[in-house]
């Protein structure tokens, strides 16, 4: 079973070592001997990874068994002390390793190096400050609502702090959308390593985790920071409401039986997240269909697909995954895609760690967090050069400057390698708008292979309609037993169904119309002491990490709370000028990257075309920006 990484470190000898050497990822062996020796002349040139490779070398296998051979040699005298090794390296030897991984001294790499290196079993970033210590006589309490990645991490922060609160979940379980979601194959495109919170790692089996380890992750998580005894499970928000006399929200749910009941508390935090809520596509007919219609989100375990003629409607990232295991037991499988997918060669993306290497990662010190800085600094500092418009390029629909054009061949080619001389397949599986416009898949050539089963048709357009036993494709009927959806979230629907009046009664929805948007994807002016987890413009797409981002909104809302603590104020309201500069700012950045250019559909656009999901500026700026509250940006009372 998977574990939390216990708190101690085992003693390893130099035949252990030895013997788990070759399963050791050269990029990290080489920055723990720099780490443990001091001595820097092991980031040598010729050993310096390729960075689409990580968190292996790319190296040819001589040049892997020269750096492992060196880095034995000089770490075998120390192992003896590992217990003692320093946690974290000096800032010069940090610098130097990351100018090392990423090739040159990247300004956002250095910048971002420090908080990238997270030492085993710490926890960096927690509040430093108890709320009995700072306002001893205050009646500040919390309401969190969402238990997923989001929900957690606040509750954590909120406990840490020691600020009372509850956390309202809608489902039974923690887990947000890895309780939601059990289809077939159901599993993040992210490294596992980086696909957790920095300060709670894990002994993962995969290096890309499955949705019931991830659960499992999630639910330990839980259980082992006392965060289950706050829980109230089966209940949905269904309205919040801000009282002016009293400076507290009283929030308003119901039980799956319908019962409802009151919350009063003196802070919101929205951690509902953007994947919860299914998008189900406006098919005419659809309500007359005899057989099953399941969207990836709500799956029926108890269909039988052998045998069926089964048609799917969605090429996303779910589709991906569940297409592929329905095909293998399904009589014929039509996948009907709008446009198609740009995958990435991901040939991990189905395969388990190897034994040595989750030796290495449990027992060798710091060689872990070594592992997780090779992929999570790279992956934090991005690419946002090839989803940035230029317009002296002379953008189109193929690609919007020259990093995107290299960007756009090097997918392309990936996707020929794998239709071969399959003009018609090449021809489908080819996308006709840029890359990032849309999410790039993460794959190991499972789809293409599916593609070309003789029992699944391709269909590059959508479903004209629906009738009882099956789908139009103009005036072809194709027979269907089962209709799958994979067309995902109503991603742009922030909050729904949550009704939520602040100030004089202002209504959130109606404020927003169909552009949501939050100071930080976290605050907004009119709604005091209420504070979204990842919130609207806080996701990303090759230029950051999801959970990073959560981690800053956690610091983030913590240090507000403090502010309204440690100043005795009831309420923090932030300032219509603040609010209104960072939403200009934020809509003409997002203007500027290929899915706010593109005309292409996807779920990072909402009805008008624009973008309320992405996150369009570096993520240094993100870190930099919510590392601490201006006071002077809101209103306090």
């Amino acid at each position: 079973m998977n574990k939390t990484l216990d708190r101690t470190t085992t003693q390893v000898s130099e035949e252990e070592l030895a013997a788990h050497l070759e399963s050791a990822q050269v990029p990290a062996l080489i920055m723990l001997t720099a780490h443990v020796t001091g001595d820097t002349s092991v980031l040598r040139d010729e050993w310096r990874p390729n960075l689409r490779a990580l968190p292996s070398s790319g190296l040819d296998a001589e040049a892997e068994a020269a750096a492992r051979a060196v880095c034995f040699e000089l770490l075998a005298p120390h192992l003896a002390t590992q217990n003692i090794w320093a946690s974290v390296p000096s800032e010069e030897l940090r610098l130097a390793m990351s100018t090392w991984l990423m090739g040159a001294p990247v300004e956002d790499a250095l910048a971002m190096s420090e908080v990238s290196f997270i030492p085993n079993n710490t926890d960096p970033r927690q509040p430093e400050w108890k709320l009995a210590d700072i306002a001893p006589d205050t009646a500040l309490n919390a309401v969190v609502i969402g238990a997923g990645f989001s929900g957690l991490l606040a509750g954590l922060r909120l406990k840490q702090a020691g600020v009372p609160f509850k956390i309202i979940e809608k489902s039974q379980d923690v887990g947000g959308t890895w309780w939601e979601n059990t289809y077939p194959d159901c599993r993040t495109d992210v490294r596992s390593h980086i696909y957790t919170y920095s300060f709670t790692q894990h002994d993962w089996e995969t290096h890309f985790g499955r949705q019931d380890k991830i659960h499992e992750y999630l639910h330990q998580f839980a259980k082992d920071n006392g965060l289950l005894e706050h829980m109230v499970y089966g209940t949905e928000v269904t309205a919040t409401r801000w009282n002016e006399d009293t400076s507290t929200w009283t929030l308003e749910t119901k039980t799956e039986q319908g019962v409802g009941e009151t919350f009063e508390s003196s802070i919101v935090v929205s951690a509902v997240g953007q994947l919860n809520r299914p998008s189900v596509p406006n098919l005419e007919g659809l309500d007359t269909f005899k057989g099953p219609i399941v969207h990836s989100a709500r799956w029926d375990h108890s269909i039988d697909f052998s045998g069926k003629k089964v048609v799917v409607v969605g090429t996303g990232a779910s589709a991906l995954q569940f297409a592929p295991a329905v095909a293998k037991v399904a009589e014929q499988v039509t996948i009907f895609q709008r446009s198609a997918p740009w995958l990435r060669s991901t040939p991990v993306l189905r395969q388990e760690i190897a034994d040595g290497e989750r030796w290495l990662l449990n027992n060798l010190n710091q060689y872990r967090a070594y592992y997780r800085f090779s992929i999570f600094l790279p992956r934090v500092v991005g690419n946002l050069a090839a989803a940035t418009v230029d317009e002296d390029f002379g953008p189109t629909e193929v690609s919007v400057s020259a990093a995107n054009e290299a960007l756009r061949l090097d997918l392309t080619s990936y996707l020929l390698d794998q239709a071969g001389d399959d003009a018609e397949l090449a021809k489908q599986i080819i996308p006709n708008y840029p890359p990032a416009a849309k999410r790039i898949i993460c794959d190991d050539g499972t789809w293409v292979k599916t593609l070309k089963r003789d029992n699944v048709r391709l269909v590059s357009q959508g479903v004209n309609r629906v009738d009882e036993t099956g789908v139009w494709l103009g005036d072809e009927h194709i027979e269907a037993d089962v209709i799958l959806l994979g067309t995902g979230f109503k991603a742009a629907d922030f909050l729904l169904p949550m009704s939520v009046a602040g100030i004089g009664g202002k209504d959130l929805h109606e404020t927003w119309g169909i552009d949501a948007s939050a100071y930080l994807g976290s605050t907004l002016p009119g709604f005091p002491n209420f504070f979204c987890m990842y919130g609207p413009n806080t996701n990303t797409v090759i230029h950051g990490n999801l959970v990073f981002f959560l981690e800053c909104q956690a610091v983030y809302m913590l240090d507000a709370i403090k502010t309204l603590a440690t100043g005795g104020y009831k309420s923090m309201d932030l300032r219509d000028d603040v609010f209104f500069a960072y939403d200009k700012e934020i809509v003409s950045e997002s203007a500027k990257r290929t899915w706010g250019w593109s005309k292409t559909h996807s779920w990072y656009m909402n009805a008008e075309g624009r973008s309320t999901i992405m996150w369009p500026l570096p993520a240094r700026n993100y870190f930099e920006r919510t590392s601490k509250v201006r006071t002077e940006d809101y209103k306090l009372g």
